[in-house]
Protein backbone atom coordinates (compact mmCIF):
# COMPACT_ATOMS: atom_id res chain seq x y z
CA UNK A 1 0.00 0.00 0.00
CA UNK A 2 1.40 3.41 -0.97
CA UNK A 3 1.78 6.31 1.45
CA UNK A 4 -1.15 8.17 -0.09
CA UNK A 5 -3.38 5.08 0.02
CA UNK A 6 -2.46 4.59 3.70
CA UNK A 7 -3.34 8.20 4.49
CA UNK A 8 -6.59 7.96 2.53
CA UNK A 9 -7.58 4.68 4.24
CA UNK A 10 -7.33 6.37 7.66
CA UNK A 11 -9.19 9.51 6.63
CA UNK A 12 -12.91 9.90 7.39
CA UNK A 13 -15.17 9.79 4.32
CA UNK A 14 -16.22 13.42 3.89
CA UNK A 15 -12.58 14.46 3.79
CA UNK A 16 -11.43 11.35 1.86
CA UNK A 17 -13.35 12.27 -1.29
CA UNK A 18 -11.83 15.77 -1.25
CA UNK A 19 -8.34 14.31 -0.82
CA UNK A 20 -8.88 11.80 -3.64
CA UNK A 21 -9.95 14.63 -5.89
CA UNK A 22 -6.79 16.56 -4.93
CA UNK A 23 -4.42 13.57 -4.70
CA UNK A 24 -1.65 15.47 -6.49
CA UNK A 25 -1.85 18.28 -3.96
CA UNK A 26 -1.74 15.72 -1.12
CA UNK A 27 1.40 14.16 -2.59
CA UNK A 28 2.92 17.62 -3.05
CA UNK A 29 2.16 18.39 0.62
CA UNK A 30 3.81 15.14 1.76
CA UNK A 31 6.90 15.99 -0.29
CA UNK A 32 6.74 19.48 1.21
CA UNK A 33 6.67 18.06 4.73
CA UNK A 34 9.68 15.90 3.94
CA UNK A 35 11.64 18.77 2.45
CA UNK A 36 10.58 20.97 5.39
CA UNK A 37 12.44 18.56 7.67
CA UNK A 38 15.46 18.45 5.33
CA UNK A 39 15.49 22.26 5.02
CA UNK A 40 15.28 22.92 8.75
CA UNK A 41 17.71 20.16 9.66
CA UNK A 42 20.37 21.53 7.32
CA UNK A 43 19.58 25.15 8.24
CA UNK A 44 19.88 24.67 11.98
CA UNK A 45 22.97 22.49 11.60
CA UNK A 46 24.70 25.22 9.58
CA UNK A 47 23.27 28.14 11.56
CA UNK A 48 24.31 26.68 14.90
CA UNK A 49 27.77 25.64 13.73
CA UNK A 50 29.85 26.84 10.77
CA UNK A 51 27.56 29.66 9.59
CA UNK A 52 26.45 31.06 12.95
CA UNK A 53 27.04 34.66 11.88
CA UNK A 54 25.36 34.15 8.48
CA UNK A 55 21.84 32.80 9.04
CA UNK A 56 20.56 33.90 5.64
CA UNK A 57 23.42 32.14 3.84
CA UNK A 58 22.76 29.02 5.94
CA UNK A 59 19.06 29.20 5.00
CA UNK A 60 19.89 29.60 1.30
CA UNK A 61 22.13 26.51 1.37
CA UNK A 62 19.44 24.55 3.23
CA UNK A 63 16.82 25.57 0.68
CA UNK A 64 19.06 24.45 -2.18
CA UNK A 65 19.60 21.02 -0.59
CA UNK A 66 15.86 20.67 0.08
CA UNK A 67 15.10 21.76 -3.50
CA UNK A 68 17.23 18.96 -4.92
CA UNK A 69 15.37 16.45 -2.74
CA UNK A 70 12.10 18.09 -3.81
CA UNK A 71 12.90 17.71 -7.52
CA UNK A 72 13.51 13.99 -7.22
CA UNK A 73 10.41 13.35 -5.09
CA UNK A 74 8.07 15.59 -7.11
CA UNK A 75 9.27 14.26 -10.45
CA UNK A 76 9.12 10.61 -9.49
CA UNK A 77 6.05 10.70 -7.26
CA UNK A 78 3.88 13.84 -6.96
CA UNK A 79 3.76 14.74 -10.66
CA UNK A 80 4.77 11.42 -12.23
CA UNK A 81 1.71 11.38 -14.51
CA UNK A 82 2.46 14.88 -15.77
CA UNK A 83 5.32 16.34 -17.72
CA UNK A 84 6.84 14.55 -20.64
CA UNK A 85 9.53 17.04 -21.50
CA UNK A 86 13.14 16.14 -22.01
CA UNK A 87 14.64 15.68 -18.55
CA UNK A 88 17.20 18.49 -18.91
CA UNK A 89 14.49 20.96 -19.99
CA UNK A 90 12.21 19.86 -17.17
CA UNK A 91 15.02 20.12 -14.59
CA UNK A 92 16.00 23.57 -15.87
CA UNK A 93 12.43 24.82 -15.48
CA UNK A 94 12.14 23.16 -12.05
CA UNK A 95 15.29 24.80 -10.73
CA UNK A 96 14.40 28.15 -12.31
CA UNK A 97 11.00 28.16 -10.56
CA UNK A 98 12.70 26.93 -7.38
CA UNK A 99 15.33 29.68 -7.65
CA UNK A 100 12.62 32.31 -7.66
CA UNK A 101 11.00 30.47 -4.74
CA UNK A 102 14.30 30.68 -2.80
CA UNK A 103 14.09 34.46 -3.05
CA UNK A 104 10.43 34.37 -2.00
CA UNK A 105 11.38 32.15 0.96
CA UNK A 106 14.24 34.42 2.07
CA UNK A 107 12.32 37.71 1.99
CA UNK A 108 10.55 37.25 5.37
CA UNK A 109 13.85 36.21 7.04
CA UNK A 110 15.65 39.19 5.55
CA UNK A 111 12.88 41.50 6.78
CA UNK A 112 12.95 39.92 10.23
CA UNK A 113 16.72 40.10 10.66
CA UNK A 114 17.75 43.23 8.82
CA UNK A 115 14.71 45.48 8.69
CA UNK A 116 13.03 44.66 12.01
CA UNK A 117 16.42 43.91 13.66
CA UNK A 118 15.14 40.80 15.42
CA UNK A 119 18.65 39.59 16.16
CA UNK A 120 21.09 39.56 19.05
CA UNK A 121 22.01 42.09 20.61
CA UNK A 122 18.71 43.88 19.87
CA UNK A 123 16.67 40.96 21.25
CA UNK A 124 17.40 37.85 23.28
CA UNK A 125 18.73 34.70 21.59
CA UNK A 126 15.36 33.01 22.21
CA UNK A 127 13.43 35.81 20.47
CA UNK A 128 15.91 35.75 17.59
CA UNK A 129 15.45 32.00 17.10
CA UNK A 130 11.65 32.20 17.30
CA UNK A 131 11.64 35.09 14.81
CA UNK A 132 13.99 33.19 12.48
CA UNK A 133 11.83 30.07 12.60
CA UNK A 134 8.57 31.98 12.12
CA UNK A 135 9.89 34.12 9.26
CA UNK A 136 12.20 31.63 7.53
CA UNK A 137 10.53 28.29 8.12
CA UNK A 138 6.86 29.15 8.39
CA UNK A 139 6.00 32.36 6.52
CA UNK A 140 8.74 32.15 3.89
CA UNK A 141 8.26 28.46 3.25
CA UNK A 142 4.47 28.78 2.94
CA UNK A 143 4.79 31.63 0.44
CA UNK A 144 7.39 29.69 -1.54
CA UNK A 145 5.27 26.51 -1.43
CA UNK A 146 2.26 28.26 -2.98
CA UNK A 147 4.48 29.77 -5.67
CA UNK A 148 6.18 26.40 -6.40
CA UNK A 149 2.94 24.43 -6.64
CA UNK A 150 1.53 26.93 -9.10
CA UNK A 151 4.78 27.13 -11.11
CA UNK A 152 5.38 23.38 -11.20
CA UNK A 153 1.85 22.61 -12.39
CA UNK A 154 1.88 25.40 -14.96
CA UNK A 155 5.37 25.13 -16.48
CA UNK A 156 7.42 22.21 -15.19
CA UNK A 157 4.90 19.36 -15.14
CA UNK A 158 2.04 20.65 -17.32
CA UNK A 159 -0.98 18.38 -17.53
CA UNK A 160 -1.31 18.61 -21.31
CA UNK A 161 2.02 16.83 -21.72
CA UNK A 162 1.11 14.25 -19.08
CA UNK A 163 -2.11 13.32 -20.83
CA UNK A 164 -0.02 11.36 -23.34
CA UNK A 165 1.18 9.11 -20.51
CA UNK A 166 -2.35 8.54 -19.20
CA UNK A 167 -3.66 7.65 -22.66
CA UNK A 168 -0.99 4.99 -23.07
CA UNK A 169 0.89 6.85 -25.80
CA UNK A 170 4.63 6.24 -25.73
CA UNK A 171 6.55 8.49 -23.40
CA UNK A 172 8.98 11.00 -24.80
CA UNK A 173 12.52 9.61 -24.29
CA UNK A 174 14.56 11.21 -21.55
Amino acid sequence: MTVVETVLARTPEPLRSVLVKHRELLKFAIVGGTTFLVDNGVWYFLKLSVLESKPTTAKAIAIIVATIVSYVLNREWSFRTRGGRERAHEATLFFLISGVAVVVNLIPLLISRYWLHLEVPNVSRFVQEVADFASGSIIGMLLAMVFRFWGFKKWVFPDELGERRKDGVTRIPR
